[in-house]
């Protein structure tokens, strides 16, 4: 069967278009946009404008792709930022206008377990339990289990949400810094409350951040993400790279090769948080998974 998935969280809205048939899964399309949702949610509680037209822009040209491709089911899930907006029917009727389906505005429980199922199709169940960490534009969630979800939570701890809370006004000084700090670090002692988070065997990390600090890394000369997809950072790596972007100048994270353009400003945040994940998991490394809640919403459909 041919499916399409759409993921639109805070930061990204992205397709995935692919045929499942039992076990297989073949991958048709799979495309990203930053449209930055969730600007200005977290100090105002609504979508700006603006960037509900970004976004319905962006799910034109996926509406095209899904005709262009005989798509025979389709699965809508906004997360975050919409979970936060009290004027999100403005967007999810225009979803509706443009796809015909009633878009999900899934709560941080079901993003976590569509998560897990995408980031640990490709491990084998001897590496569990596994903690899926996956960071957002709004929200970060905590994913604990081995074949099965067992245990989640979602913190509001995402890039975005980070970035315009801590880092407002360009370069992050140290105050900004130990603010973030203390508010991230809090929040993953929330989560530790619920997710046995220092009890997993494999850390696992999925969506932007993760992979963007994989690129970095690995020195990639440019975004590879074949070769991101199962790669291993060491702890020590990821707090260096989080020191580094938090410390450059804008035009030279633009610079970076492997670095998409809307995450330069956010990414300092998102490196943060993993950084601060690592030190309370006291995982030594992690593994950077391509595969994730699009993966499992996909699957979901079958």
């Amino acid at each position: 069967m041919r499916v399409a998935a759409i993921d639109c969280g805070t930061n990204s809205i992205r397709l995935l278009i692919a045929d499942v048939d039992g076990t297989n899964f073949r991958e048709i399309v799979r495309e990203m946009e930053v449209v930055r949702l969730g600007q200005g949610v977290d100090k105002t509680g609504q979508f700006h404008p603006d960037a509900i037209a970004r976004t319905l822009a962006a799910v034109d040209k996926y509406a095209l792709e899904i005709a262009k491709r005989g798509v025979e089911k389709i699965r809508f899930c906004a997360t975050s930022a919409t979970r936060d907006a009290t004027n999100r029917d403005l967007f999810i009727n225009g979803v509706k206008e443009r796809l015909g389906i009633e878009p999900e505005v899934i709560p941080g429980e079901v993003e976590a377990a569509l998560s897990f199922q995408g980031a640990t199709k490709d491990f084998d169940k001897a590496d569990g339990p596994f903690l899926v960490i996956d960071i957002g534009g709004g929200s970060t969630e905590f994913v604990f289990g081995t074949d099965h979800v067992e245990f989640a939570k979602s913190m509001n701890i995402g890039c975005v949400r980070m970035s315009e809370r801590h880092f407002t006004g360009g370069d992050a000084d140290p105050g900004q810094i130990a603010a973030a700090i203390e508010d991230i670090d809090e929040a993953i002692k929330q989560a530790g409350k619920v997710v046995p988070i220092t009890q997993a065997k494999t850390l696992i990390a999925v969506a932007g951040t993760a992979t963007t600090v994989a690129a970095a890394g690995l020195d990639l000369p440019a975004y590879d993400r074949y070769a991101i997809h199962l790669s291993r950072i060491s702890a020590e790596k990821v707090h260096a790279i989080s020191k580094k972007f938090l410390a450059m100048k804008r035009e030279d994270r633009e610079a970076l090769g492997y670095m998409h353009p809307g995450r330069v400003d956010v990414i300092g945040a998102g490196s943060l948080v993993l950084s601060r994940i690592m030190l309370a998991t006291g995982a030594t490394e992690f593994v950077a998974s391509e595969s994730d809640i699009l993966d499992g919403m996909a699957w979901s459909l079958v």
